[in-house]
């Protein structure tokens, strides 16, 4: 008797919730031939109710052709961020799946999803190299994932290395890039005006029009 995985069930569950109309949303974002066509909202309640499962099958969630099933994969790995009761081993855990891989980890949103909590909370109280080394990957989402999960650090007091990372993506030719630079220096106003004032009378003739518009509007 063949008997269903937990990846081939979430995947039926999606393409029960599908639609045409969005597909036609998501594709444009996304190339079409990855799309199932289900409302995020849908998508990240799926997550919820599978959030127990196995790190192993969470990887082959994330390895998915869809993106709607990646999604719920790196909406898993959020959700178990989140819980105050995760131990150290576990919280390691998220951070190296995420890491490992960040190849399937490919739109802003997926991006977005898990790297405040996965990969900025996991290293708030660690050195933060790692993050100075996705800031100098060939492959755009990895930068992305060194700001967005820049915002914990943040939010959490923490301004010298994101500060650095900015400094150091300020010229970044990726539009994506620039809007979570945007972002996180929205961020920094929030939490150190005066710090903000300073990189802006350093850096603010640099700044990209798009990293400026997402300053005022919170665009990621």
């Amino acid at each position: 008797m063949n008997v269903m995985g937990d990846v081939e069930k979430i995947e039926q569950e999606l393409r029960a919730l599908s639609s045409p109309d969005q597909v036609d949303l998501i594709a444009r974002r996304v190339d079409r031939n990855q799309i199932i066509g289900v409302r995020m909202g849908s998508v990240f309640g799926l997550a919820k109710a599978n959030w127990r499962l196995d790190l192993g099958t969470v990887r082959e969630l994330v390895q998915s052709d869809w993106f709607e099933v990646r999604m719920v994969g790196v909406s898993i790995l959020d959700a178990r961020a989140r819980k105050g009761s995760a131990a150290d081993a576990v919280r390691t855990d998220l951070y190296e799946l995420y890491l490992d891989e960040h190849a399937h980890i490919d739109t802003w949103d997926l991006v977005d999803r898990a790297a405040p909590r996965v990969i900025g909370q996991y290293l708030l109280d660690r050195p933060k190299e790692p993050l100075h080394i996705l800031a100098g990957s060939a492959n755009l989402w990895e930068r992305r994932t060194s700001i967005v999960a820049c915002y914990w650090l943040i939010r959490n007091g923490e301004l010298d290395d994101p500060v650095r990372i900015l400094e150091a993506l300020i010229d970044d030719p990726e539009v994506f890039v620039q809007t979570a630079l945007g972002t996180a220096l929205r961020e920094v106003k929030r939490a150190d005006p005066a710090r903000a004032a300073e990189f802006h009378r350093r850096h603010g003739s640099r700044l990209h029009p798009t990293a400026r518009r997402a300053m005022k509007v919170g665009r990621t």
